[in-house]
């Protein structure tokens, strides 16, 4: 069996069989994969980044990034619901997010950085922050 399946089909079952007020599940449209090289054609790092549609400006905007730090970090179908699913440690919280699209890139450019100019950094919808989840839990 896939070792990155098994991680993901254990971190999905533990949702149903203990549900946890510190799981952040949230929704975007799109996930990409994105594997920024250098010059040289080495790679220099791969990231997750999380869009949502702006019907304003009908294009993806982007929400967030994180760094992939292991491969069971990378989206996978989700075969019941439909879509792609990402779950990972995300400091003290283990976040979920789902999104029906999902596109890998790789690039000689960080697509984050150029999204900015598009859409400042401050003015980005994030995901949720542990404070966000304790605050909507009381």
């Amino acid at each position: 069996m896939n070792p990155l399946f098994l991680t993901v089909t254990l971190a999905l079952s533990s949702f149903a069989i203990s549900p946890r007020e510190d799981v952040a599940t949230e929704r975007v449209d799109l996930i990409e994969v994105n594997h920024f090289y250098d010059d040289q054609g080495r790679l220099v790092f791969d990231q997750l980044l999380f869009y949502d549609w702006s019907h304003d400006d009908g294009r993806y905007q982007l929400r967030a990034w994180r760094m992939v730090k292991n491969n069971a970090q990378l989206p996978q179908r989700n075969w019941q619901s439909g879509g792609y699913v990402a779950i990972w440690q995300d400091g003290d919280l283990l976040r979920k997010i789902s999104a029906p699209t999902i596109r890998e890139s790789w690039t000689q450019y960080d697509p984050e950085l150029t999204e900015r100019e598009f859409l400042p950094k401050e003015r980005r919808r994030e995901l949720r922050s542990p404070k966000t989840l304790v605050a909507k839990a009381k």
